[in-house]
């Protein structure tokens, strides 16, 4: 189908920084600092590799990755020719991502050394042939896939990038399936170009000056475009973080002279664990959290021990992701995700109706629906799906929450994760959030399980602070003072780490699983 004449690519976003800015720093990895104008010649020689393959435009292309500059370099080339960029989470294993290849359609994997294990093996299910990186030359013999940085350095470099509808699809990002198979959910040039111009004039506050700590997965929605989208775009620097512990996001940090962290809560909190045992602090400017509900005492900490405001927002990786924000040059409103960026509507409609939108008055709590120019296409050959997930042309997110007179969005809980104890509605984040401000406690979750008496009986699971002790019972007491009767929870355990899906929330059905079984003592 036409649209007209118009052109657009998200390879853009590389390629006009690398022609404005070409002695910006783009890349720091270790020691490794790679400028703009090197990044896009790199790209185009890997483009020129995929090319001599045959690899061309509407052919999708999987990328497993870690933050390595064969990331971007991979990303854009597969972009320039006008194919479509299918990245796979790294920690899925070879059944897992045989999925994600055959469902996308993908002509071919390119995957890193330290993956290739699950990687190759994914690929052989799917029929698809490796290209790897990173493999050092010891091993070529022992790893019989084409190196593409070899093929890259013998490949005639594209010239420039191929001009593309702006409605054709650039990236197919799998969603986490919370029921069934994950679903690849098409976003194409037009609004990831737009969510990404639209971030940079008044959204988020980040210039070509600033260097921004890059630990957040790229193969993740909210990487891709707040770190690498955003960052290429105004020409600011990337520190690439492979690996992400908090002692070491903190070196990287005051080694590099950071200026913006992007990161989702647990990122903040290990940082603030980390602050404990190293004294440096990086010149830190601002910070953005996303990905799950942030603590208003880690956003409070993170001002006493960092000096910075954590600017919140929400989003999806259905609507490119960023729906709403704390905007820069407004000061921010804690607990919240701010206000709809430019061109985007974000609204409360009543929950309990499946077949159309009916919006609810200002300050009602209601399902959070979105509409603008930041929507995906659709799930891919997933019609069923984009009729339920997108109503009236409001997609629908499963979140619910509620809208202030003066348009700041707050995020009660998910649909999913309402508990209902003997009739009443408890909201897991409001109690979570009670639970955060222990001094003990690092992470925690709520979340009800399965009663005879009560219907749903409501438990929470902790992480605790280094050296920090606490018992179930003492957490229990603790709440049971600041919230009504029917919202405490009755049962509280320790452990040491809490299960996370890869834009750092809590995977809540595999602790509802996991504690069903067991009884929860207490009324």
């Amino acid at each position: 189908m036409s649209h007209g004449y118009a052109t657009m690519s998200v390879a853009s976003i590389l390629a006009e920084t690398a022609h404005r800015m070409p002695d910006n720093v783009a890349l720091i990895f270790g020691e490794q600092q790679i400028r703009y104008g090197e990044l896009w010649e790199q790209t185009r020689r890997y483009a020129g590799a995929l090319r001599a393959r045959g690899l061309g435009e509407g052919d999708p292309v999987a990328l497993l990755l870690p933050n390595v500059p064969d990331f971007p370099r991979a990303y854009y080339a597969v972009l320039a020719l006008g194919g479509i960029v299918v990245p796979v989470h790294a920690l899925l294993k070879a059944e897992e991502i045989d999925y994600v290849l055959r469902d996308s359609g993908a002509k071919l994997l390119i995957c890193a050394a330290p993956l290739l294990g699950e990687g190759a093996k994914g690929a052989a299910l799917a029929g698809l042939e490796t290209v790897s990186v990173l493999v050092p030359d010891e091993l070529t013999s022992s790893l019989p896939f084409a190196r593409l940085e070899d093929e890259a350095a013998a490949a005639q470099p594209i010239d420039a990038y191929v001009p593309r509808d702006p409605f054709d699809t650039a990236t197919i990002l799998y969603t986490s399936g919370t029921t069934g198979k994950p679903k690849g959910a098409e976003g194409c040039h037009f609004s990831l170009v737009e969510q990404v111009n639209t971030l940079a004039a008044d959204a988020l506050d980040v210039t070509a000056d600033d260097r921004i700590l890059g630990c957040l997965p790229l193969f993740h929605t909210f990487g891709q475009t707040c770190v690498m989208n955003l960052g290429f775009r105004v020409g600011a620097t990337i520190v690439l973080v492979p690996k992400f512990d908090g002692a070491t996001a903190l070196a990287l940090l005051n080694a590099n002279a950071c200026t913006v962290m992007t990161g989702v809560p647990t990122m903040y909190i290990a940082l603030l664990e980390a602050a404990k045992s190293n004294p440096e602090r990086p010149p830190l400017r601002y910070g953005m959290s996303g990905g799950a509900a942030i603590p208003v005492a880690v956003i409070e900490r993170m001002k006493e021990v960092y000096g910075i405001d954590v600017h919140e927002g929400y989003g999806l990786t259905e609507t490119s992701p960023v729906a709403s924000f704390n905007h820069r040059g407004v000061p921010t409103r804690v607990g919240t995700v701010g206000t709809p960026i430019w061109g985007v509507d974000v609204e409360i409609a009543d929950a309990e109706i499946d077949d159309r939108i009916q919006l609810m008055p200002r300050g009602e709590l209601g399902e959070i629906v979105v509409r603008g120019h930041n929507l995906m296409k659709g799930y891919l050959n997933l019609p069923a799906a984009n009729a339920e997930a997108v109503v009236d042309g409001w997609f629908r997110t499963g979140d619910l929450g509620t809208k202030s007179a003066d348009d700041y969005i707050t995020i009660v809980d998910r649909k999913k994760d309402m508990i209902v104890r003997n009739g009443y509605n408890v909201y897991p984040r409001e109690v979570e959030e009670v639970l955060s401000t222990h001094p003990s406690v690092a992470m925690c979750a709520v979340f009800g399980v399965a009663d005879d008496a009560h219907g749903q009986e409501i438990m929470a699971v902790v992480t605790l602070m280094p050296e920090a002790t606490a018992e179930g019972e003492d957490l229990v007491a603790f709440v049971r003072e600041h919230v009504a009767a029917y919202k405490f929870p009755r049962r509280v355990e320790i452990l040491e780490a809490l299960p996370l899906g890869p834009s750092g929330k809590v995977l809540k059905r595999e602790l509802v699983a996991r504690f069903e079984a067991a009884p929860v003592d207490g009324a």
